[in-house]
């Protein structure tokens, strides 16, 4: 049972005489914020009564008396100029509740009308490590996908991996010129990785000198035009001061950008110059960004030696990609990279011009939009096809093979104008019926404010992510163990496990208990912290859970067959109760607008609710049998609404910690 849901539902048997479509008015339905004005409000008269040219007052009057929810709330309150209050009746929160204690699904229903819903997710570039980078669109694709088949939906996963860009190009390079036959043989994908990082550095190096002196150039005009401009403020008055000053502020932003340019290159460049070896390999392939280009080209195009050493190299490329999914706990449908679809690219493109959709335009093939200032450009003058070209290619097998309903393209918010214009050729492809939506992200920052790095500048590995967490999770796990009032209770054994769970689920959490469109700052300490909306405060929860019931020698299993009643006597019990039936209102908001910091902000909640109840209703030493049995029943709901809303976030939870 949703009980918004049903409040929602009976307002709208109302509504609809007022207004023709009284959806926009129902989503001002929820819950209070604030317990004193009671469970649930509606903020929907004022809006309503500008709509009809009604007194609020009056119109939220009229609503109450045709309402009816007696059988759910109190009379309903009418608070200043019309808002509702409702609070609901103890007695129906104790019905909820006790009809969940059977039910599997927590009271969540299924959807009433199950859709085809793909989901495109992680998808890294194989040839080299996995990074910070793609934590975010994986465990957020993920999230979405474990949420939306607990609905009931038909969920397909696809990662559309990087499997036949330039980066193959790179390896192959690096491995004709740079390879290490010892190390390969020894592990391959840590060679593969060296090979891509060294080609990959020389390439910048050559870069940053071409592009150092036009940005010193730039940096010199902004400051001149900026040290002018400052002269010219000693002698304005304040309002003309104030004009200008709109300019100066962008002047000075401009010039900050172009001095952190300049200080990166230079550091691409010192990087190179002050490592002999470094040094000696870039003076003898100064053109080893084309010869990388070419190599692509000569893979696309079917060399034979190319194509060899790409089937040698995938294979390892994927087992080590799916090591770290393995660890993650992440799984997916089908894993269909760009070399899928690259023979449909030719084709796709033929079809794109006799529809008229596509052009020539100065030798190269692109797509025009009228409320676009940019052109897609799906084939180039060279001939070569763009990953814009491959993701048409994928969005129209997608539509022949799966027919779904919707697709997600779980991908960052740099990419927006890339699906803003797939979503555009889509429908003159005629794909009217398909919901096609962006599921866009913000970046991971260091504690600097800039995208998260190592020391070196380099891009943070996934792994060593990873391992990191763990490690410091470790400690906290046995600290906490030693500690323990009786001595440690863990094996040595189940403590790298707990350290492993937390570990990893501190990082998803911390994750997606952020509004995905934010960018968020990184930080092992608050991620790991035992206080506050953290991963490790939930599974901590749980696990006190599982010590109550430890110490009290019963099962959940045993709990569940309990002949007595749930009541809600205590304000705490009462608060915990209807923070657990609102898990199906929390499940609904995720997938409104595919936002797992809907349930983590949720969980969060009824984490705290139930450390309240906690502290001020004894369980085990409860006054007598029917209220300890109660008890135990809201802590053995409170904890499995826990763990499937930690399971629907991809996280685990352990017994103890």
């Amino acid at each position: 049972m949703n009980v918004l849901s049903e409040l929602r539902k009976r307002f709208s048997a109302i509504l609809t005489d007022y207004v023709e479509s009284p959806e926009e008015f129902l989503k001002l339905i929820h819950p209070s914020q604030d317990d004193r004005f009671g469970d649930y409000q509606a903020d929907l008269v004022m809006p309503l009564a500008k709509r009809l040219g009604r007194k609020p007052r009056e119109l939220a009057e009229e609503l109450v008396n045709r309402l009816d929810v007696s059988d759910m709330a109190h009379p309903p309150e009418i608070a200043g100029p019309g808002f509702i209050n409702f609070r609901l009746r103890d007695e129906y929160l104790e019905q909820l509740l006790e009809r969940l204690v059977q039910d599997p699904r927590l009271g969540v229903p299924l959807a009433e009308k199950p859709e085809t819903i793909i989901i495109d997710y992680s998808a890294p570039n194989v040839a080299k490590p996995m990074h910070v980078g793609h934590i975010r669109s994986t465990v957020i694709g993920d999230a979405l996908y474990r949420t939306l088949r607990f609905l009931g939906h038909r969920v397909i996963s696809d990662n559309h991996i990087g499997d036949w860009g330039t980066q193959f190009g790179m390896i192959i390079y690096g491995y004709r010129h740079f390879l290490n036959a010892e190390a390969y043989q020894q592990n391959p994908v840590q060679e593969l990785a060296r090979l891509y990082r060294l080609v990959r550095q020389l390439i910048d190096y050559h870069e940053s000198v071409q592009k150092q002196a036009e940005i010193k150039r730039q940096l010199e005009e902004k400051e001149a035009a900026l040290a002018d401009l400052r002269n010219q403020l000693q002698n304005m008055t304040e309002a003309e001061r104030k004009k200008i000053t709109r300019k100066l502020r962008q002047l000075e932003s401009e010039v900050a950008q172009l001095q952190d340019d300049l200080s990166e290159i230079r550091t691409k460049i010192e990087a190179v110059e002050c490592d002999e070896t470094l040094r000696r390999a870039a003076m003898e392939h100064t053109d080893i960004g084309q010869k990388v280009l070419q190599e692509t080209a000569k893979l696309h195009a079917g060399d034979p030696e190319n194509l060899k050493l790409w089937r040698e190299f995938l294979p390892h490329s994927l087992d080590e990609m799916n090591r770290i999914y393995k660890r993650l706990g992440i799984q997916f449908d089908f894993t269909l990279g760009e070399s899928f679809y690259h023979d449909r690219l030719g084709a796709l493109v033929d079809q794109l011009l006799k529809l008229g959709i596509a052009q020539e335009s100065e030798g190269a093939i692109c797509i025009f939009f009228p409320d676009i200032e940019a052109p897609m450009i799906i084939r180039k003058q060279d001939g070569a096809f763009l990953y814009a070209t491959t993701d048409l290619a994928t969005l129209c097998y997608r539509m022949e093979t799966w027919k779904p309903d919707t697709i997600l393209y779980v991908v960052d918010f740099r990419q927006s104008l890339h699906f803003q214009q797939l979503f555009a050729v889509a429908r003159k492809l005629g794909f009217d019926q398909v919901k096609l939506v962006h599921v866009s992200f913000g970046t991971v920052l260091g504690e600097d404010g800039r995208p998260f790095r190592t020391r070196e500048g380099d891009t943070v590995g996934l792994e060593s992510l990873l391992d990191e967490a763990v490690r410091r999770a470790a400690e906290i796990v046995n600290a906490n163990d030693d500690a323990k009032s009786n001595g440690p209770e863990l094996s040595p054994e189940e403590r790298r496990r707990v350290a492993e769970v937390v570990g990893i689920g501190a990082i998803k959490y911390a994750d997606l208990s952020q509004n995905r469109t934010s960018d968020y700052v990184f930080s092992y300490d608050k991620m790991l912290a035992m206080t506050g909306n953290t991963g490790t405060y939930m599974q901590y929860a749980y696990a006190r859970i599982q010590n109550i019931f430890a110490k009290g020698g019963v099962s959940a299993e045993a709990i569940r067959q309990f002949d007595g009643k749930i009541r809600l006597k205590h304000p705490a019990e009462r608060a915990l109760g209807r923070e657990i039936l609102r898990f199906p209102e929390a499940i609904e908001l995720v997938v409104e607008d595919y936002r797992p910091n809907q349930l983590t902000a949720y969980l969060f909640g009824l984490a705290n609710r139930f450390s309240t109840f906690y502290e001020n209703c004894p369980v085990l030493q409860a006054e007598n049998a029917a209220e300890r049995q109660s008890r135990l029943q809201l802590c053995d709901l409170t904890a499995r609404v826990i763990r499937q809303g930690l399971e629907l976030l991809g996280i685990e939870v352990v017994p103890k910690m």
